[in-house]
This record gives C-alpha cells, sequence and structure tokens, in this order.
C-alpha cells in the first residue's frame, strides 16, 4: 500500500467528505500547474459517519456523478484516509539499512507500536533524513492504519471505475497542498508557523505547519452542517432546501444577525479553542498566520471576524491562485469552492511526485 512517494503518472485527487466528494485533475507544463478537471458531487447525510463509509454504493455513485460532470479521461486516483484514522510515530533506524531492509525490520518490530495485529493494518513508512542527535540513525515516518478504512475507499473507487493508485493521510495531503498558497502570504514560509483551520461539513481539522512541516493535528465534531440544521429548524425548510438556501441566498432578511452571525462567532470559538490546544502543547509557540480551509471559510466575511478576534493575520485558502485552468473549468465556480478543495489539491499533486 503505498502512501509516500512513488514515480507515477497522473492521478485524479479525490477527497471524500462528509458533505461532498470532490475531483480535481491537475496537469504541470513547465513549474506551472493547470486544472484540467474538476467538479463536487454532493452526498446524502449519512454516507460518512465519523468519517468511515457508511454505504459504499452511494459514495461509489457520487464518484461517477463527479467523474462525468468533470469530463475527466483519468483512471487512476489518490484518495485519503482521515487523521483520526491513522496512527503516525517516528521511529529511529540504521542509516545504514537499504529500503527492503527497512521494511523487513519494521514488519519485526512493526508490533511494538501498533496496537492491533498486523494482518489489520495496512503500513507504510518513509525516511525523514538523519537523527539529530546520532548521525548513525535516521528518523522513520510510520504510518498505520486500520485495512477497512483503507478497503472501504479503494472499493469505492473500484465500484466507479476507477484504480486506487495512493491511499494518502488527510494531514500529508493538506501538508502537501499547503506549499501552493505560499504566495498567499506576505513572508517567506522558513521558520514559520503556520495553522490550517479546515472546516467542513461535520469536522473541523486544525493541522499546524512549522517550515511547513506538520507538527500537529486536532479534530473536533464542528461544521457547516450545524449552520443548515439551524437554518432548517428556524425556516421549516428540508435538509436538502437548507443547505441550497444556504448556497444560494432566498433567506428572509433576519438570517445574517440571527442565524449566520452567531454561526460565524461560534467558527471562531471553535479555533480559537484548538489553537490554545495547540499553544499549551507546544512550549508556548506562537502562530504566524491562520489559514481558513473547508466549505465555511466560504461564508463571506469569516476571515475578518478570525483576525480580528484573534488577532493574527488571516486569509482563505486558494491553492489555485497561479494556476492556469482548461476551458472546461469555469473560473468563478472554482474559485467558489477552492477553500474546500485543498485535501484534493494535495492528492492530486501526487502525479509529480
Amino acid at each position: 500500500m503505498s502512501w509516500f512517494n512513488q514515480k507515477q503518472n497522473a492521478v485524479l485527487g479525490i477527497d471524500v467528505s462528509t458533505a461532498a466528494v470532490k475531483l480535481l485533475e491537475l496537469s504541470k507544463v513547465g513549474a506551472r500547474y493547470r486544472v484540467e478537471n474538476y467538479a463536487v458531487a454532493s452526498l446524502p447525510q449519512d454516507a460518512i459517519i465519523d468519517k468511515n463509509i457508511a454505504n459504499i454504493d452511494v459514495i461509489a455513485d457520487a464518484i461517477k456523478v463527479a467523474l462525468k460532470q468533470s469530463g475527466s479521461k483519468l483512471k487512476q486516483a489518490a484518495v485519503a484516509v482521515a487523521g483520526s484514522a491513522v496512527m503516525t510515530k517516528i521511529i529511529t533506524m540504521p542509516a545504514s539499512l537499504s529500503s527492503d531492509e527497512m521494511e523487513e525490520q519494521i514488519m519485526v518490530e512493526a508490533d511494538q507500536y501498533i496496537p492491533y495485529s498486523l494482518d489489520e493494518v495496512n503500513l507504510d513508512f518513509e525516511v525523514q533524513g538523519e537523527n539529530e542527535n546520532n548521525p548513525d540513525m535516521v528518523d522513520v515516518l510510520l504510518a498505520a492504519s486500520r485495512k477497512e478504512n483503507v478497503d472501504d475507499r479503494v472499493e469505492a473507487l473500484a465500484k466507479a471505475g476507477l484504480k486506487a493508485r495512493v491511499v494518502d493521510v488527510e494531514a500529508f495531503a493538506m501538508e502537501n497542498a499547503f506549499t501552493l498558497l505560499a504566495d498567499q502570504l506576505p513572508d517567506s514560509l522558513e521558520g514559520r508557523t503556520i495553522a490550517i483551520a479546515d472546516i467542513g461539513a461535520t469536522m473541523a481539522t486544525l493541522n499546524v505547519l512549522h517550515d511547513c512541516r506538520t507538527v500537529y493535528t486536532r479534530e473536533q465534531g464542528f461544521g457547516g452542517r450545524q449552520l443548515t440544521e439551524e437554518i432548517q429548524r428556524r425556516y421549516g425548510l428540508s435538509y436538502e432546501e437548507a443547505g441550497l438556501a444556504k448556497k444560494h441566498g432566498g433567506l428572509p432578511d433576519n438570517y445574517t444577525t440571527d442565524v449566520l452571525e452567531p454561526f460565524k462567532r461560534a467558527m471562531v470559538q471553535q479555533i480559537a479553542r484548538s489553537l490554545q490546544f495547540f499553544v499549551s502543547s507546544s512550549a508556548n509557540r506562537g502562530i504566524d498566520s491562520i489559514i481558513l480551509a473547508g466549505g465555511c471559510a466560504s461564508i463571506p466575511g469569516v476571515e475578518k471576524l478570525v483576525e480580528q478576534s484573534l488577532g493574527v493575520p488571516t486569509y482563505i485558502a486558494n491553492p489555485f491562485i497561479n494556476m492556469a485552468l482548461s476551458n472546461r473549468v469555469k473560473p468563478q465556480a472554482l474559485s467558489n469552492d477552492a477553500p474546500a478543495m485543498m485535501i484534493a489539491c494535495g492528492l492530486a499533486l501526487r502525479s509529480f511526485d
């Protein structure tokens, strides 16, 4: 099971989140990326529960819809499992070992690090570099996930006619896409600590990166679905109607003050709380900037509110900021979806590893 770099040709990035399947195909001309195709297909309410696939057929159908919409001809894909479903651990090993020897040794010793039996998990590892304290050793990142987390995603792709080429981890995909945001930030990223608050339909994930590497991840149950449900309750709409109204407007005048503003404040509190956990766990490392990603980042004015409340410069993630677009891609639609496409983007970048 390959989670890390392997030479390969183009793969579709497919992010299966609670509310939608997001699909992205990138190409590269010289140093510049180009968005060839993309699509977002919404999912019914219970297709994914706590980041686990509850119904593989429903997911497969949504992938088919997204494929058809996008017009992509690619047959290989990269998907990701949630950070909460993956155990990662840094272990040290002798630098003299070849990759095969390392794999053998990890297999022998893995049961020390992993609380499941080995036939229940998928494992991968990546050498991170020389160990600080001992130049004869290297630090190795070990990642393990229970087989069903991986198998369900692979099967959903297969049922949609695609082959899973890479199964990644969401936090790594986010880290991968983060490199595309460098131009959005005023300063060089060297030595900087950046928080990405990814707020989707049901999950708020905080990824903190220092020097472009993930140093902290935290998931909390909070997201745009709470806003949809409040609209539903307040205005007597069905869940689907509430979702459409949230996206396209047409709600009574009191919506902004009575429903949207309190939700935005709750979102700020959520981000503040996650950041507090990080700061208290990290020997007082401060945050230089906050990037908002996920569907909720598209709520108008939310970055200003976060910046004012937390006193940290805040930006909306747009991984496509310097990319060319094929004529099949509608710029306005892509720009609206951009903050929610970070993980799909990190996965699509696997084509160029």
